[in-house]
């Protein structure tokens, strides 16, 4: 369709969006009118000239459009049922209604949403990660992105900004509806920005356009994908488009409008009302059940030969030697390794698959909450993702980050090290010691703490194949080989690591002692101490703190007293999945909890165990105390 014919059309479908917008805010009495209007116009000009296909919504080839700005889900869901991705009907009288996939912000579920969002700030990092994978994969896709301009008040924003133009990704365009009003008024009220100026320091091309004018915006369209940068365009809107007495005013924001107000905002669009016809259906729908749209990849990877260590050595080395290895395994594989790092590389163990893949290696500088959910965006695109960083900043700092990768159901494959009071010296800015609560807080993504540097191993490759988010959370200081009651590697040749399972380390009959985490080695010398005092007790590694065995919890109790150790808060670890886990045995049993009790000091590894009375001689004493 040539130029001269899309505006005739899109200029039809506007109208067409403008009533389904005011129809199905009004029907659900909550939503977002006033920037849904202002933004419709660019919206379905995006979808007249971009390359995607209704029937088709998952066709690798296709263009992306990411809604930055979630809460015009009445807009989206007004051009994606104009364009036939679903019956325009069902979100009008669907729309924010219990059990409907038309939720208040822009979901996965809804076909034709790439991202599911409402975070302000964070689409911008999701457009950029779609872009990148593009271009790692070869694929001659273009990806835009939709933001608010209240929303530029966002730090992230900078972050995905800098990262854009550093990687040259001109296989996208962002989008700023500047209808200059949010919330609580004007932007330049609220928090004053110089919104152009700021991308272009930034190394984007900025163009400007009237928002409404339909052959401006297809002309500005079509420069923006020939650019040699990033474009921004700054789109001029008026907020409540098309209905004199919505105009520019911030109440429409988040404010809907009666059923009297939205007739004779549709007589004014020269639209007619069909409100009774969606009370009806809205009446009549059944809500049902989440159906989540799985797009698990099938991953093309090999997990290759383990590499065993038979002395000391730390858990992020052997995580850094996996992941190379695994790189060179796969060279030839259909599915890309991309391992993302935040100015770390040299702490986390990643410079080695730099330097042999520095294709596939993204330096995104210290830009955490950019990199956690760039990270995400690219796991869903048919590329096995690692994002390496500390645990402060991995789960801590960029935990709004996680949930939003969790909530669209990412594959991403989190490795923290530096968790827990290991960190030693750096103190307790540093010292993780809520990685397994926070991570217990997100219903779709499992954590794994190795015991060592040959379960670390296994772990990594275990995973390499594996669909969905994962947090493998490891120390700084070099552990101890575990090694079994002969003396031999516990995690040898022959070891297969499952998620859930937990490895018996020594059988017993008194008591059980289970352990997480960086501890182990000292729990290991307490137990073995313990046993040639003549205490029975088993002792069991947990590498999945939030999936217990109940089978093996309840053989635990029948034994006798239980007794955790972790070097993790007391509160949410692996002491805290004990309790639960008794509450649904049988049997009772009494449970010790040997953890973190305050934020950590600041010392030697070892000065901070005995600081918290879970070095080796302290964890004796403790054990007797209970036995």
């Amino acid at each position: 369709m040539t130029k001269q014919e899309l505006i005739p059309l899109i200029t039809q479908q506007a109208k067409t969006a403008r009533q389904a917008i005011l129809q199905m805010t009004t029907l659900s009495g909550s939503g977002h009118p006033g920037g849904s209007m202002s933004s419709i116009d660019v919206i379905l000009s995006i979808y007249n000239t971009m390359r995607h296909d209704p029937k088709n919504p998952d066709w690798p080839e296709r263009d992306r459009f990411v809604y930055s700005i979630g809460h015009i889900s009445p807009a989206a869901y007004s051009a994606l049922g104009i364009m036939g991705y679903f019956p325009l009907d069902d979100a009008i009288a669907q729309f924010r209604k219990c059990g409907s996939i038309f939720e208040g912000h822009v979901e996965r579920d809804v076909p034709g949403i790439e991202w599911s969002s409402g975070n302000l700030g964070q689409g911008l990092s999701a457009a950029t990660g779609f872009a990148i994978s593009a271009k790692i994969r070869g694929l001659d896709y273009h990806t835009y992105v939709i933001m608010g301009d209240g929303e530029q008040q966002k730090g992230q924003i900078s972050e995905a900004r800098r990262f854009a133009s550093k990687f040259k990704l001109t296989n996208l365009t962002a989008i700023i509806d500047y209808n200059q009003l949010q919330i609580s008024g004007s932007i330049h009220d609220v928090m004053p920005q110089s919104i152009r100026q700021n991308w272009e320091s930034d190394g984007w091309q900025v163009m400007e356009v009237n928002g409404h004018d339909i052959p401006q915006i297809l002309n500005t369209l079509e420069e923006a994908k020939s650019a040699e940068k990033p474009v921004m365009i700054l789109a001029h809107t008026t907020m409540g488009k098309g209905v004199s007495f919505m105009e520019n005013k911030a109440k429409y924001h988040g404010s809907t409008l009666s059923i009297k107000q939205c007739e004779e905002a549709l007589k004014e669009l020269d639209m007619p009302s069909e409100l009774p016809k969606y009370q009806k259906m809205r009446a009549e729908f059944t809500p049902k059940l989440p159906q989540h749209k799985e797009l698990q990849p099938n991953f093309d990877l090999q997990a290759g030969e383990p590499i065993l260590y038979n002395s000391e050595s730390d858990c992020r080395s052997a995580w850094g030697n996996a992941i190379v290895d695994l790189g060179k395994i796969n060279r030839e594989s259909t599915t890309p390794i991309v391992v993302v790092d935040c100015d770390l590389a040299v702490s986390v163990k990643t410079t080695a698959f730099e330097k042999e893949f520095p294709e596939r290696f993204l330096q995104s500088g210290i830009m955490e909450h950019h990199a956690a959910v760039m990270s995400g965006a690219i796991s869903i695109t048919g590329i096995q993702c690692f994002w390496a960083g500390f645990g402060v900043f991995g789960i801590d700092e960029t935990y709004n980050m996680q949930r939003l990768n969790d909530i669209n159901r990412t594959n991403l494959k989190t490795v923290l090290t530096h968790v827990g009071i290991d960190v030693g010296e750096d103190g307790k800015t540093h010292q993780c010691v809520d990685y397994i609560s926070l991570v217990r807080n997100l219903f779709d993504t499992k954590i794994i703490c190795p015991a060592d540097a040959n379960q670390t191993d296994r772990i990594i490759r275990w995973l390499i194949d594996k669909p969905g988010n994962y947090v493998v959370a490891m120390g700084r200081s070099k552990l101890p080989i575990i090694k079994d009651s002969q003396n031999e590697l516990f995690f040898d040749q022959d070891y297969s690591f499952e998620y859930g399972n937990a490895d018996v380390l020594r059988t017993g009959k008194k008591a059980t002692v289970f352990v997480c985490g960086t501890p182990v080695g000292r729990a290991v010398e307490a137990v073995d101490a313990l046993r040639a005092e003549g205490s029975s007790i088993e002792l069991v590694y947990v590498s999945s703190p939030l999936a217990l065995d109940a089978k093996m919890i309840a053989e635990a109790a029948k034994r006798g007293p239980i007794i955790s150790i972790e070097d993790h808060s007391i509160h949410g670890g692996l002491g805290s999945s004990l309790a639960e886990a008794l509450l649904d045995v049988k049997h009772r049993s009494k449970l010790t909890r040997i953890g973190v009790e305050a934020y950590p000091i600041s010392g030697t590894s070892q000065e901070v165990y005995e600081a918290f009375e879970m070095d080796t001689a302290a964890l004796i004493k403790r054990i007797k105390a209970v036995l």
